[in-house]
Parts: C-alpha cells; sequence; structure tokens
C-alpha cells in the first residue's frame, strides 16, 4: 500500500484517507532521514513528541507543518514536490524512497 503526498512551504500534506490508513486516531508522527530517504513515523503517545498532524479542512486532509525539518535536510522553503510513500513494516512507518536525493 502507499500514500501520495505534497510538500510545499515546509509543510507535508496528506490525505484525510491516508492518514486513516496509516494513522488512524493519532495525533502526531516523527521525520526522519535515513540515508535519502524520507520516514515518517506514527507517534502512540502525546507524550513522546512529534509533529502535529493539523486538520486543514472539513474533510480531514493533514498537513505536518516542518519547515525546520525540511531545512536541515537541504530544502528551501518554497520548495514543492510531490512524493511517494509506501508502508514499510520493518521501520513501521511510510517511506519515500530517495525522496533527499536531489537535495
Amino acid at each position: 500500500m502507499s500514500a501520495s503526498v505534497q510538500v510545499r512551504r515546509g509543510g507535508l500534506y496528506l490525505s484525510h484517507e491516508d492518514c486513516e490508513r496509516y494513522f488512524s486516531g493519532l495525533e502526531a508522527v516523527i521525520l526522519l532521514r535515513r540515508a535519502d530517504d524520507l520516514v515518517v513515523l506514527p507517534v502512540r503517545h502525546a507524550a513522546a513528541g512529534g509533529y502535529l498532524l493539523k486538520r486543514i479542512n472539513s474533510r480531514g486532509d493533514r498537513l505536518v507543518f516542518a519547515p525546520d525539518f525540511f531545512r536541515e535536510h537541504g530544502w528551501d522553503d518554497d520548495e514543492e514536490c510531490d512524493l511517494s510513500l509506501t508502508w514499510d513494516s520493518d521501520q513501521a512507518g511510510l517511506v519515500a524512497t530517495d525522496a533527499f536525493s536531489a537535495n
């Protein structure tokens, strides 16, 4: 299974359907860079931290606003791209392979 997301202006935009499929009932995620891959991990307990899954419309689409993370890994604030993420059971999260290879 996979999810299609947009990165723009320092935010990761996820559809309501993808959030329900992968992060149902959760309020936050952790973003990691592993080599050139972007990994999005669910946060099960709010005290663990992470980035909030902010609801951005009545449909329930979500935004992970993380300009600090993307800047730290070489993305400009005005950079935009579409990414395909695939669920990786070994990493227990969504992975966008080679997301950072062009940066």
